[in-house]
């Protein structure tokens, strides 16, 4: 039996735009939005399309049109709506412990965030609007959490607040999650950066390794 929210997705009769774009709800919208960027990820951005999308989430080709009317637009929403700090709630007490976990909750991620900014690296320079789509959903969320991070550190006098080091902590972090594909063929896991924290960043900013 069709469910009421996709038979209003099949209907091609509507003569007042608005009232169509508010059948659609919440639970249905974020099933759109992730089958996008499940095709993102596993085809590119170019070979993305609202047909696709349609066909993979049974609704009209018009019912993704009239609400988003391009696919930059619908990538763009669909990656503001899927915006999550990963690194929230990372409050072991001390700043290594905090980098620690840090490590181990980029692992679990780094594969598919990876694969989203690759699909997206040429399409984000040609569309400013998805460029700041995707800074909102992955860049800035967990650069200001790893700035947390750190302010914690400084607070507790565990480094100095003009530690030269302090400032490159989350371009080493974020740059190794999305170098190493490029540079190795392999995703940055969750063993492959916890060893880049012990050797690398523990390191630079004076801080001991557990004995």
């Amino acid at each position: 039996m069709t469910s009421p929210d996709r038979a209003a997705d099949a209907g091609t009769a509507d003569p007042v735009g608005s009232s169509r774009r508010s059948k659609i709800t919440p639970e249905r919208e974020q099933e759109f939005y992730d089958a996008v960027l499940d095709q993102l990820r596993e085809c590119g951005y170019d070979a993305v399309t609202m047909e696709g999308v349609a066909s993979t989430t049974r609704c009209s080709k018009s019912t993704l049109y009239r609400q988003w009317k391009t696919k930059p637009q619908f990538v763009a929403a669909a990656l503001r709506a899927n915006r999550c700090v990963r690194f929230a709630g990372i409050d072991t007490g001390t700043l290594a412990g905090d980098l620690r976990e840090a490590a181990r909750a980029a692992g679990e991620w780094s594969t598919r965030d990876s694969m989203l900014v690759q699909a997206l690296s040429h399409a984000v320079l040609q569309d400013e609007d998805l460029r700041s789509a995707l800074r909102e959903a992955l860049v800035e969320p967990e650069t200001r959490a790893l700035d947390d991070l750190v302010e914690r550190g400084v607070a507790r006098g565990e480094i100095a607040a003009d530690h030269p080091a302090t400032r490159f902590i989350t371009a080493q972090l974020m740059g190794v999650v999305r170098a190493r594909p490029v540079l190795e063929g392999k995703q940055a896991d969750e063993e492959y950066l916890s060893e880049f924290v012990e050797a690398c960043l523990l390191p630079a900013l004076g801080l001991t390794r557990p004995t």
